[in-house]
């Protein structure tokens, strides 16, 4: 049912702009909501926590995945590179531990903390932390690490935290889709919430201006049985070749690999999808590939047909300089 919902969502968002209008009007209800509840924070009607630390969001303003998790983990290296001992916190969305705030390792399980938080436990190698009070998470950090910055993996919205930096992830390709506010559309926020941020970070596509641009780059697999390493070239024109992802555009992964000239059959499954054997199981499959966040999840199902590809985030040497800059300002 989720990956029906999912698909629908899908189609009405970023396709169907009809149905959309049909419904806009339950946008606006949603989209009051939203800036009453903002503007309840800037008043000082609801608490705002600041933390002794400088604090860096990385979010969007729409619903889905944009590429924040691939920037955390590019900001996690390059502020560790000058010198920073940062920390990262996150929602764990879908995530059923029982109490909260979480220490998230490389060695937690993805249905109790949520999977991209234990992704960037694993390549990030840095404090993490997650729960629905972002708040609690980081002063958790703090308070069993030395951490001397704050990353916040999405709570742009999130507004009960303070912060000294904010970064806004946009989908270079889909944009913002039909333009309206959920439910009838993929916005979160008005778009004119970009003229407030530090910097928006376009991932693919053709950045407008004063955005910066973002390509995710990936050129091998790793086998998640056998932890063999092959280079993707290596699976051009082989047959019975299976792609899936659970992300929030699943297409993004499956261009990388028509980039590469890798021909597969693709299966797309909603974003923080919970798999089961049968789900990542094809006939006449000889490879399947897959991202890495959807492998956090299926190592103790997979076979020695599975394979998943890594990616890094690559930006241009300016935005880390200004970010810099402006970090050590706060």
């Amino acid at each position: 049912m989720k990956k029906i919902i999912a698909k629908c969502l899908d189609e009405i968002w970023y396709k169907d702009h009809f149905v959309g209008t049909w419904l806009s009007g339950l946008s606006f209800l949603y989209i009051d909501i939203v800036k009453f509840r903002r503007k309840m924070y800037q008043k000082g009607h609801k608490k705002v926590t600041k933390l002794p630390v400088p604090v860096i969001i990385v979010g969007n303003i729409t619903v889905g995945g944009t590429g924040k998790t691939p920037l955390v983990i590019y900001l996690v290296e390059k502020l560790k590179a000058e010198g920073f001992k940062p920390g990262v916190i996150s929602r764990g969305y879908g995530g059923q531990a029982k109490t909260w705030p979480q220490i998230v390792t490389a060695d937690s399980k993805p249905s109790l903390i949520g999977d991209e938080p234990l992704l960037i436990a694993q390549q990030a190698n840095c404090p993490v932390a997650v729960g629905p009070i972002r708040a609690d998470s980081a002063k958790l950090l703090l308070d069993n690490n030395y951490c001397d910055v704050i990353i916040s993996d999405d709570g742009l919205q999130h507004y009960a935290l303070h912060r000294d930096i904010e970064i806004c992830v946009v989908d270079g390709v889909r944009r913002f889709g039909n333009n309206f506010y959920l439910p009838s559309g993929p916005l979160r926020e008005p778009q004119e919430r970009l003229k407030e941020v530090d910097f928006v970070v376009c991932n693919g596509g053709e950045p407008e201006e004063g955005e910066i641009l973002m390509r995710l780059e990936g050129d091998f697999a790793i086998n998640l049985q056998t932890k063999e390493r092959k280079s993707l070239a290596e699976f051009k024109g082989q047959a019975g070749c299976h792609a899936f992802a659970g992300i929030g555009n699943p297409q993004r992964f499956f261009d990388l690999l028509a980039q590469g000239s890798i021909e597969c059959v693709t299966h797309s499954f909603p974003d923080h999808y919970a798999y089961v054997a049968k789900d990542i199981q094809f006939k006449d499959a000889q490879a399947i590939l897959m991202t890495e966040k959807d492998a956090v999840k299926c190592v103790d199902i997979a076979t020695d047909q599975h394979w998943y590809v890594p990616v890094q985030a690559k930006l241009e040497s300016g935005f880390t300089n200004n970010l810099i800059t402006l970090l050590r300002k706060a």
